[in-house]
């Protein structure tokens, strides 16, 4: 049996303006009572930490999108990242992304698969002066200036025919998740 994996599952779509509303404490006891070992959540937002002896990612995202739908009653989509996969998510950032907080917003736009980020990028305007969009692996990483972001088109996304196949995280929330991941006990 392969040692377990930790993994972060991000959730789209909950608890914003009033919609599919989730106590974290549910989500939790969900994720353990079907199996999840170490699990913890971060913000609102639907953000779960974990540890799971399974392998096969497809599976184990339809594993948990089936389990969210049937225990929360909506239609669950949400993107499973290994503990790896985040580190190289957060590593293979742009040189400089998110080190101006003060000047930039700074987002990374998480695709789930089968969505590739050269889709995503046609998909997904900047304004020039204002936005900037890169491509990294499975992912987009968007800044918008601070001081113009009210013309920023990131909110043009919504409209867009990837945005059921996306999730969004600031590059503060990214970052300390990828530090709560590493603080999850290493068992064999």
């Amino acid at each position: 049996m392969p040692a377990p994996t930790s993994y972060l599952t991000l959730l789209r779509g909950i608890n914003v303006g009033g919609n599919n509303l989730i106590k974290m404490a549910a989500l939790r006891e969900c994720f353990e009572s079907n199996g999840f070992a170490d699990v913890s959540t971060y913000i609102q937002s639907g953000n779960v930490l974990f540890r799971s002896r399974a392998a096969d990612l497809k599976r184990l995202t339809r594993k948990i999108e089936r389990m969210l739908s049937e225990e929360f009653s909506y239609e669950a989509r949400v993107v499973v990242i290994s503990h790896d996969r985040l580190r190289a998510i957060v590593e293979g950032a742009p040189k400089g992304f998110g080190t101006k907080p003060a000047d930039y917003l700074s987002d990374v736009i998480f695709l789930r698969p089968p969505l590739s980020a050269a889709e995503a990028m046609r998909e997904v305007q900047t304004r020039e002066g204002v936005d900037e969009a890169a491509a990294g692996d499975g992912v987009l990483y968007f800044s918008r200036l601070k001081a113009k972001a009210s013309g920023s088109r990131l909110s043009k996304i919504v409209s867009s025919p990837i945005y059921p196949q996306v999730t969004i995280r600031s590059w503060s929330t990214t970052t300390k998740l990828l530090g709560k991941l590493d603080e999850l006990p290493v068992t064999a």
